[in-house]
C-alpha cells in the first residue's frame, strides 16, 4: 500500500483552507464535464433506438477512464512524495556542522550531487543532509525526494512516491478530454442543426469547448513529462539544466536508458504501468547502481576533484610538518650523526618523506662528522 500522510511533522497540512481552492476547482471541472457528457450526450443517445448500443459502450469507456482518473487524483493528493529519513529511522542523514569524520566522506562519494567543495549538500531548514535529486519545498515545508515540482492543483509536491500517480493522472486526463471532444461532436452538430432549448445547447457547447481546451493543455504538458521520463530528468533538473557531457551529447547523470527510465517512474512491472498501483521500488535516496557510482556532482566532477586537491594539500602539509620536526638532510646532526650503522630508509627516511638521494646525503654527512669526532 502507498505511504499516506500520517507523520506528526505533516499534521495540519489540510488546515490551510485557501490552498484547497485549486483542488476544489479541479473537482468542479471533473464533475461538470462528467455531468454534461452523461446527461446531455449519453442519456439522449440512449433514448434513440438506433444509437442505444453506441451510447452503452461510450458510457462504459468514459466511466472507466473517469474512475481511474479520480483514483490517480486522490493518490496524488494523499500519497506522501517522500522525504529524508528522520533521526530515528536513519541518523546518518542528520546534519551536524562540526562532524567531519570518515563516514561522511564515504557517503558523499556515493552521491552524484555535492557542493563545489566536495561536501555533502544539506538543508538549512530541515537540518539534514540531502540525497541526490532532493530539494526543499517551502510550500510543504520539507525536503522532497526526487522532487519534480510543487503542484497546487493536487495540494502536494510531485516526488519519488507519487510521481507515477501524477504521470498517470495526466494520461487519464488527456484520454478523458479527447474522448469527450471527439465523441460529443455528434451532439454538438445536433444542437446546432435542430431545435433545442438554449440551456441544453449552451451546456453541450460549453462542455465541448472546455474539454477541447483542457485536452490541448494536458496533451502538451503530458508530452513534456514523457520527454523528461525518457531522458531520466525531473522538471527541476530540466529547468536548472543539470546535465553532464560524456562525449555522446548532453544527458542526465541518472539516465538508465529508455526502459530503465520508464521503470524508475512507472514501476518495475510493465503489466502495471498503466494502472495506479505498484509504484517504483526503493527508498528514493540513491539513483545509481553500486558498480557505476562515479562520485561526481552535476557540475562536471568538481566535487571529486576538489576532494582530491584537498587531500593532496593535506599530505603536503604533513610532509612539511615532519621536515620541520626532524630537519632537512643538511640540518641533521646530534644523536642521529652519532648513531651506529647506516641510516635505514624504511625506519627513518620513508616515515618522514625522504627519498633515496636524501638518505645518501645524510649517510655521507654522518661519515664525515664521525671522522672528525671519533679518533
Amino acid at each position: 500500500m502507498p505511504e499516506m500522510y500520517g507523520d506528526p511533522a505533516k499534521e495540519g497540512r489540510f488546515g490551510e483552507t485557501a490552498k484547497l481552492l485549486p483542488v476544489f476547482f479541479v473537482v468542479c471541472n471533473i464533475a461538470g464535464l462528467w455531468a454534461i457528457y452523461m446527461w446531455f450526450h449519453c442519456y439522449r443517445m440512449l433514448l434513440i433506438p438506433d444509437k442505444h448500443d453506441q451510447a452503452v459502450w461510450q458510457i462504459a469507456v468514459f466511466n472507466s477512464i473517469t474512475f481511474f482518473l479520480l483514483l490517480a487524483y486522490v493518490q496524488c493528493i494523499l500519497v506522501h512524495p517522500g522525504t529524508i529519513p528522520s533521526k530515528y529511522e536513519d541518523s546518518s542523514w542528520q546534519y551536524v556542522p562540526k562532524d567531519r569524520n570518515a563516514p561522511e566522506v564515504e557517503a558523499a562519494a556515493q552521491l552524484q550531487e555535492t557542493k563545489r567543495t566536495g561536501d555533502r549538500r544539506h538543508c538549512k531548514w530541515c537540518a539534514k543532509f540531502k540525497p541526490d535529486r532532493c530539494h526543499h519545498c517551502r510550500v510543504c515545508r520539507m525536503c522532497i525526494l526526487k522532487m519534480d515540482h510543487h503542484c497546487p492543483w493536487i495540494y502536494n509536491c510531485v516526488g519519488f512516491r507519487n510521481h507515477k500517480y501524477f504521470f498517470l493522472l495526466l494520461v487519464y486526463s488527456m484520454a478523458a478530454c479527447h474522448f469527450i471532444t471527439w465523441t460529443m461532436l455528434e451532439s454538438v452538430m445536433a444542437s446546432i442543426d435542430t431545435t433545442m432549448p438554449f440551456a441544453s445547447m449552451f451546456a453541450i457547447l460549453f462542455g465541448e469547448t472546455l474539454a477541447a481546451f483542457l485536452g490541448i493543455l494536458v496533451t502538451v504538458f503530458l508530452g513534456f513529462h514523457i520527454y523528461l521520463t525518457m531522458k531520466g530528468m525531473t522538471t527541476i533538473e530540466f529547468c536548472e539544466k543539470t546535465k553532464t557531457k560524456d562525449g555522446k551529447g548532453s544527458r542526465s547523470p541518472y539516465d538508465r536508458g529508455i526502459a530503465g527510465n520508464i521503470r524508475s517512474v512507472l514501476g518495475d512491472n510493465p503489466l502495471f504501468w498503466c494502472l495506479p498501483m505498484s509504484p517504483p521500488s526503493g527508498r528514493g535516496l540513491y539513483y545509481t547502481e553500486e558498480d557505476a557510482r562515479l562520485g561526481r556532482d552535476l557540475e562536471g566532477n568538481r566535487g571529486l576533484s576538489k576532494r582530491k586537491q584537498r587531500s593532496s594539500k593535506q599530505q603536503g602539509r604533513q610532509q612539511r610538518d615532519s621536515r620541520q620536526n626532524y630537519g632537512t638532510p643538511e640540518d641533521v646532526s646530534g644523536p642521529i650523526l652519532l648513531s651506529s650503522g647506516p641510516l635505514s630508509g624504511e625506519d627513518f627516511g620513508r616515515s618522514n618523506g625522504y627519498g633515496a638521494a636524501d638518505l645518501e646525503l645524510l649517510n655521507k654527512r654522518r661519515t664525515q662528522d664521525c671522522g672528525s669526532l671519533c679518533p
